[in-house]
């Protein structure tokens, strides 16, 4: 059972957000010349880094994607407005439809729209007046919409939070339940102290063993 249980967190982890934490992901935004509504900015194409996903605040009116620990872009986004706020949470795509239309807003267009929920969320290209003004979506660049489209696929996370931009890690409450689980998380710049708080991880050979014949 116990195998069963970390075979089942490693096969979860890359489905949900698997980040470095905020102080990595801070090395890597550029401080200069913020965006104004309609901005984005590529700082490197999507690899073989991680699994790609993307973390969007409602506050800040931002989205950052991440390629594992790497931030590789970001862009000025427009939430839903009041009445029809953006629901907060992690939300794989379900749907991707490069030419789209609302079939609950006037037929309206949806270029490049990503669905986020089966109730009329998702992200597609749309205009950012610099303010929350759509009725519950994530309006993108059209450019960047286009780009990111090409990245994702079905089950790429979306994270929508009230404020934070930073990756974080989350994980199966199946494995965060189990008393013999143990959980490490490896911090770029950490210090020695840091790492003697870390627990260590136990490993069994057996699922080692089929993971390294890959």
């Amino acid at each position: 059972m116990r195998a069963s249980r970390f075979l089942m967190s490693v096969l979860l982890l890359p489905a949900l957000l698997i980040g470095a934490a905020s102080g990595a992901s801070a090395a890597l935004t550029p401080g200069d010349a913020p965006l104004g509504p309609g901005g984005f900015r590529w700082l490197e194409q999507g690899g073989d880094g991680g699994p790609l996903y993307m973390v969007i605040s409602i506050e800040k009116q931002m989205v950052h994607v991440y390629n594992g620990d790497r931030l590789i872009g970001m862009a000025r986004v427009s939430t839903g407005k009041q009445g029809h706020r953006t629901p907060t949470g992690a939300y794989p795509i379900l749907q991707k439809r490069q030419w789209h239309r609302s079939n609950i807003y006037s037929n309206a267009p949806m270029p490049f729209m990503q669905r986020l929920t089966w109730t009329g969320i998702a992200l597609h290209a749309g205009h950012d007046p610099g303010y929350p003004a759509s009725h519950g979506c994530i309006r993108l660049p059209y450019a960047f919409a286009r780009q990111l489209f090409a990245l994702t696929q079905i089950g790429t996370v979306v994270e929508v939070t009230q404020g934070r931009l930073n990756p974080a890690l989350m994980l199966d409450s199946l494995v965060l339940s189990d008393p013999g689980s143990t959980v490490v998380t490896f911090t770029p710049g950490a210090t020695g102290q840091d790492m003697d708080r870390a627990p260590m991880l136990e490993i069994d050979p057996a699922i080692y063993g089929v993971w390294a014949r890959r």
